[in-house]
């Protein structure tokens, strides 16, 4: 109880309206505490500016978060069951960034993981109360959504249906010439190119996998559930090897790590490392699981003083969409911007037309053949831009020189020198001190701060209409895959 007083000195009057005012204004005290204690949790973080951006608040309920996977879930559950473990899944968003917030807070009376169960207990008896009620759990439905990441204001005073035109004349351009890239035969080395393969561990046969995924079927989300050594096999199962042209440190790849008095992770480039979280998309009633490994280089350098695109930290997000037994169906990148969406689809995966020929759909540059078993994607990257430059299968172990797995997870809390956690990324989902010139400039599209490295969950990935990386229906909307429609 000293930790709710002390945040409670910090709430000042605050209140929340509708569903969580009425849990503030009850007569029972340990309804009332339960809701004053999230009522002064969220002042404390507020106030620290600690707010872990990953997922988004459900307005009126302060328990619940949502991710854009989750929130697609909500028109497909039905009867009790499905609405309870709906919500449930919505109360684990939730604590999973209360466990960050909590450890990234500058001070703290008591013990942290006695506050951390503190706010388990009270999310569950919160929710227990809610969904007890019929207009109550439909609140929860219609609230439990993800904003996208684009500002409307801002497109309508950018004139965004005339400058997204010249926008889109850019982008044209950009596809021509990395198509051009693809297609024209790497020249003869002028600078070292070193591989990195995955770290050497067991990998499962893709019966195996199939086994894992099946359990989807068994889930009222259609969502799979991994404990974390099966994550860390499907890990080294799918990863890719990277091949990386080495001119200089910034295209040293490894650690974020917060070094004394800065306001930028820095990279620690000593031991690579690649970053790794899941992920899901939908395809008619089916989850697809996805892997995801982002890499960190210290920077873009510039190339000259108006140069718009360069600046601290710069990366490397790769994905892998599996098919329900296992067999990789596509892949696609980004940088951490959420700039340079590329796809890489296999021939088990027929891209679909776009909706109209101005908008960002699905580039892709390169088509690959069906993933036998055993083969991984070595994915070549060009020295400072970081752009990809080939994409090839290989059998088997390729490199001796290997990068170490790291959850991505550890981006949210990460130790200071001068002491305490903090995460990478701000309230606002991006990672200070990385911001571009290139902002300036396109603002009329709508992306705060484009060129800014992003934590995930808020990757906006075009300029001319509407797409983030993480969208539910990303692969339904741009390929067609048969047996997966029904």
């Amino acid at each position: 109880m000293k930790a709710l007083a002390f945040l409670a000195l910090l709430t000042g009057c605050a209140t929340a309206p509708g569903v969580f005012e009425e849990h503030l204004a009850a007569q029972a005290e340990s309804e009332r505490a339960c809701a004053q204690w999230y009522q002064a949790l969220d002042r404390a973080v507020g106030e620290a500016g600690v707010r872990d951006a990953q997922y988004s608040a459900v307005s009126g309920f302060p328990y619940l978060r949502a991710d854009r996977f989750t929130a697609s879930s909500r028109d497909r559950v039905s009867g009790d069951t499905g609405t309870r473990v709906f919500a449930e899944r919505l109360l684990e968003l939730d604590l999973e960034a209360r466990a960050f917030e909590i450890q990234n807070l500058p001070t703290w009376v008591g013990s942290r993981k006695a506050a951390l169960s503190r706010t388990a207990d009270c999310g569950r008896t919160l929710l227990a109360l809610d969904l007890s009620r019929p207009a109550v759990r439909q609140a929860i439905h219609e609230q439990a959504n993800v904003p996208d990441d684009y500002s409307t204001t801002a497109r309508v005073l950018g004139l965004y249906p005339l400058t997204s035109y010249f926008f889109s004349r850019g982008v044209r351009n950009w596809e021509a010439e990395t198509r051009q890239a693809f297609a024209t035969p790497p020249a003869e080395e002028q600078r070292a190119r070193v591989r990195f393969a995955p770290p050497a561990q067991p990998v499962l046969a893709r019966a195996a996998v199939a086994g894992m995924l099946e359990r989807a079927r068994f889930d009222p989300l259609a969502q799979p559930v991994f404990t974390e050594r099966e994550i860390e096999l499907l890990a080294a199962t799918y990863a890719p090897s990277f091949e990386i042209e080495v001119a200089a440190d910034y295209d040293r790849f490894g650690e974020l790590r917060w070094r004394r008095g800065s306001t930028t992770p820095d990279v620690h480039a000593a031991e690579p490392a690649v970053y790794v979280n899941r992920a899901y998309t939908r395809y008619g009633e089916r989850a697809l699981l996805q892997l995801v490994y982002t890499l960190w280089f210290p920077e873009r350098p510039k190339n000259g003083t108006f140069d718009l695109l360069g600046g601290r930290l710069d990366g490397l997000v790769w994905r892998v969409t599996l098919a329900p037994d296992g067999e990789p169906l596509v892949y696609d990148s980004i940088h951490p911007c959420g700039c340079y969406h590329q796809f890489f689809p296999t021939p088990l995966a027929r891209p679909r037309p776009a909706p109209e020929p101005k908008v960002e759909w699905a580039f892709a540059p390169l088509a690959l053949p069906r993933v036998r078993e055993g083969e991984r994607p070595v994915v070549s990257i060009d020295s400072a831009t970081h752009y990809i430059r080939e994409v090839k299968l290989v059998q088997g172990i390729d490199s001796v020189v290997r990068y170490a797995f790291h959850p991505y997870d550890e981006l949210r809390s990460m130790m200071r020198l001068d002491g305490g956690m903090r995460s990478a990324f701000g309230p606002d989902g991006l990672v200070a001190g990385t911001e571009r010139g290139e902002r300036f400039f396109f603002w009329p599209m709508g992306i705060a701060s484009a060129g800014a490295m992003r934590q995930w969950g808020r990757h906006a990935t075009a300029f001319v209409g509407r797409r983030h990386f993480d969208d539910a229906d990303l692969i339904e909307q741009r390929f067609e895959i048969d047996g997966l429609g029904e």
